[in-house]
């Protein structure tokens, strides 16, 4: 069994989604950023952290790309051209749509507010609408990467809601379908769920 810890309301929520659809067991340990019980096995405090095999994994992209390998679901084989192009589409996502949002919710609640420089949100939800539109010229016609729901699918619906949260608009209507297509997915109900 997995240990999982952190909260749903993070990126945790991505490595639980894929956890629930590989249908693996795990424990969830919700401990909030820089806690002493995060600490101890992340010297970053950044949630999640996973304990598998006796080691302690970080990075919610690193661990969705381990549980997926290990389990030969949610992605294409690796070495494969498949894999290279889902491979693109993650790092897509990370640098143009989570990036722009973390860079936003830095500059709104997580740098001291001497360090805040509110103004450049403006600047952020353009860059995003504009990465956005990109996105929709990639996606496949039922998940991104065409007929098979990724890793890739988990990372771009948490950005979805977290933009929405954000209040960063996602206006195009491909996206919103499919937003909405992935979160009536059955494993993302149940870590829903345990984020209420």
């Amino acid at each position: 069994m997995y240990t999982v810890t952190g909260i749903p309301l993070t990126r945790t929520f991505r490595v639980l989604w894929a956890l629930e659809e590989l249908g693996q067991p795990y424990e969830l340990k919700q401990h909030g950023p820089r806690s002493p019980e995060v600490q101890a096995l992340n010297v970053s405090g950044k949630v999640p952290v996973l304990q598998a095999e006796g080691e302690a994994i970080s990075d919610s992209t690193a661990i969705l790309t381990y549980l997926a390998d290990k389990h030969s679901a949610l992605t294409a084989p690796a070495g494969t051209i498949a894999r290279a192009k889902q491979d693109a589409m993650t790092h897509l996502l990370l640098d143009e749509v989570d990036a722009v949002l973390w860079a936003a919710a830095r500059h709104s609640f997580i740098l001291p507010e001497d360090q805040r420089v509110p103004e450049v949100k403006g600047s952020l939800k353009w860059e995003f609408a504009h990465n956005l539109a990109r996105l929709e010229d990639k996606m496949g016609a039922e998940f991104l990467m065409g007929t098979e729901f990724t890793i890739a699918d988990i990372i771009c619906t948490h950005c979805l809601n977290w933009a929405h949260s954000a209040k960063f608009p996602v206006e195009g209507e491909r996206l919103l379908d499919y937003g909405h297509r992935m979160r009536q997915r059955e494993a993302y109900q149940r870590v829903a769920a345990l984020a209420k």
